[in-house]
């Protein structure tokens, strides 16, 4: 007798982080309907295989209303869009849906050229004066850096676009992922590099600039990632994401 295949479901991905993707393609090849909220729309190397729709996390009602329609909600956010995942947690605690957080390890801080920073506020006052810094921080993070001490604020950029940078001493880098280490060392040479500011993604992908900057002895300052909803179960493991779908 051929055994029974488990029932399809109709899964609401969060999405945003690298993991996003291969939890997407492992649950369609299970044979269960995926579709993904973002709040921005993907890179071209991370592009979803599944529909996806761009949600405004700060409309509450209309997130419930149409999580109303899944049979459960799975969280792989990118780990600084804390409004969709605190949001679409909300809304699924109220629906009584299956919800479940995947949340990577955050790299370590004890190392002797790294620190801790809540945020890039406090991250720019570290900022020696005179200072040439090299910023992964996203676009909208530039006004937290004001007022400015350093010579140069240089801003990487995945995503290629033509709007001018809004100081005189910002500098769009412009780069598309995947970067290995030597790649960002020679990269941190040509600029002439001070100091490394990013924000605490963990994982692999975006580990290269930590490891360059380690490499070439420079200070680095790491951004905490905001707090996941506290209330919602954590894997750290994306096969246990996908088992955890299997105990629905």
């Amino acid at each position: 007798m051929t055994p029974m295949r488990p029932p399809s479901l109709n899964l609401l991905l969060l999405a945003g982080s690298a993991e996003a993707r291969q939890v997407a393609e492992r649950l369609l090849t299970a044979g269960h309907r995926v579709t993904a909220w973002l709040t921005e729309q993907p890179r071209d190397n991370t592009r979803l295989p599944v529909p996806f729709e761009l949600r405004a996390p700060g409309d509450s009602a209309a997130l419930h209303q149409d999580m109303a329609n899944y049979d459960a909600v799975l969280d792989l956010s990118h780990g600084f869009d804390a409004q969709l995942s605190h949001a679409g947690f909300a809304a699924a605690t109220a629906l009584n849906l299956p919800f479940v957080s995947f949340e990577r390890p955050a790299w370590p801080t004890d190392h002797p050229l790294v620190q801790a920073a809540p945020d890039v506020v406090t991250a720019a006052r570290a900022v020696p004066c005179g200072a040439r810094v090299f910023a992964a921080t996203g676009w909208a993070s530039l006004l937290e850096f004001q007022p400015w001490r350093g010579s140069r604020l240089m801003l990487r950029q995945t995503n290629r676009h033509i709007r001018p940078a809004p100081f005189e001493h910002v500098e769009l880098i412009f780069g598309e992922p995947p970067f290995t280490v030597a790649d960002e060392t020679a990269l941190f040479r040509d600029l002439s590099v001070d100091l490394l500011i990013c924000r605490n993604l963990g994982g692999t992908a975006s580990r290269p600039k930590v490891d360059a900057a380690i490499a070439l002895g420079l200070p680095i300052v790491l951004i905490d990632r905001p707090p996941s909803p506290r209330e919602a179960p954590r894997l750290v493991d994306i096969d246990a994401v996908v088992d955890w779908v299997a105990t629905i």
